[in-house]
């Protein structure tokens, strides 16, 4: 019923608190889909995290972009956040909230998204049992790895990618 890249998203919202993960899973699973048929509010998703993400790393400008970029899009699309299983309108509350930290400077603190299909809720919370992880267990704020991912993850294959797409670039322009 609902996308596994979804389902992952949640498992990584509230099991290990990795917003960086969650964005990376959710921006694939958008991007899969031909650019003229993207849903804006994967991207609503998204920021969630990334703003999360930012805030827990104390960038609050960065954090206040993305968290008012998610509620402006996931306002005009309330319905598809439902259809998603979330209750709509309290995900937009507890975003306002966390707007609202942000803009005091207040620290990160964790929240649950208000998840309405309680057969949803119970997959996820399954696939946290799998993985060795509690649901909706507070964010580990020490964890160096997961507060600085963006720059500690091995970026191998991102590398390489994008040395093999520059030397197609200069074949295809006769440089090679």
């Amino acid at each position: 019923m609902y996308d596994h890249a979804y389902i992952n998203y949640l498992v990584h919202f509230h099991g290990d608190r990795d917003y960086f993960e969650c964005h990376e899973v959710l921006e694939e699973h958008w991007k899969e889909a031909p650019a003229s048929e993207r849903k804006d509010y994967w991207v609503g998703l998204i920021q969630i995290a990334v703003g999360l993400y930012h805030q827990r790393r104390g960038n609050f400008k960065g954090a206040l972009k993305m968290i008012n970029s998610s509620i402006n899009l996931l306002t005009v699309n309330t319905g598809a956040i439902t259809q998603l299983g979330l209750q709509a309108n309290e995900l937009l509350v507890q975003l306002q909230r966390v707007k609202a930290d942000i803009i005091e400077y207040k620290p990160y603190k964790s929240f649950t998204m208000p998840i309405a299909d309680q057969a949803l809720k119970t997959k996820c919370i399954e696939e946290c049992k799998k993985r060795g992880l509690i649901w909706d267990q507070e964010s580990d704020l020490k964890n160096e790895f997961i507060l600085h991912k963006h720059s500690k993850r091995d970026r191998t294959d991102v590398i390489k990618e994008r040395e093999l797409n520059l030397l197609k670039r200069q074949k295809d322009r006769g440089y090679n």
